[in-house]
């Protein structure tokens, strides 16, 4: 399920973003998978760069396009299709067989949407950049996607004591708490 990585990678919606992409929205050259004004949710154009992790889902689909092609004739507009060439309609059994299999059922396939944003936020990009890249236009929604686990809150606390040993406050300081009677 090379889409399922692609949304993980830019969080984009599946079915209005992702599954309509074309080769045309695909520019290997420059770097980027377009998503023209008009063709998103909140109305705007936006762009993802070809991270390689995505440049590499995106040139093994030209070339599943590419051997189509050449076997049966047929011209796959698509980046991400069936077996046949036809564009992925309804990915929603595929996803669900997928994530039985895993043992990991009853995840969404919007659950990588939510992925894609807690990643870029664990990576340190800046808000504004992540909000754009998956297509977040207020800060309220993009909360609603930063999702901090408890994995989140410990890695927080090691970069704390990490400053505090910087600033040679490793050892603790015991205040004295006034005791009542």
């Amino acid at each position: 399920m090379t889409w399922s990585t692609a949304a993980y990678l830019t969080g984009w919606r599946l079915r209005s973003e992702l599954t309509t992409r074309e080769w045309r929205h695909c520019d290997f050259r420059a770097g980027w998978l377009r998503l023209e004004p008009g063709e998103t949710k909140n109305g705007e154009g936006r762009q993802f760069p070809l991270v390689p992790a995505l440049r590499r889902v995106l040139e093994a689909q030209k070339d599943k396009a590419d051997t189509l092609a050449r076997t049966t004739g047929q011209i796959v507009p698509w980046i991400f299709f069936r077996g046949d060439g036809q564009r992925i309609k309804d990915l929603y059994g595929a996803w669900a067989r997928a994530c039985r299999t895993a043992g990991v059922a009853g995840l969404v396939p919007h659950d990588l949407r939510r992925s894609a944003v807690r990643n870029l936020e664990r990576a340190g990009v800046p808000r504004a950049t992540a909000m754009k890249l998956v297509g977040h236009k207020t800060e309220a929604i993009y909360r609603r996607y930063a999702i901090v686990v408890e994995s989140d809150l410990l890695a927080g606390g090691e970069k704390l004591d990490g400053l505090h040993q910087i600033q040679g406050l490793a050892k603790p300081t015991v205040v004295p708490f006034p005791q009542s009677h």
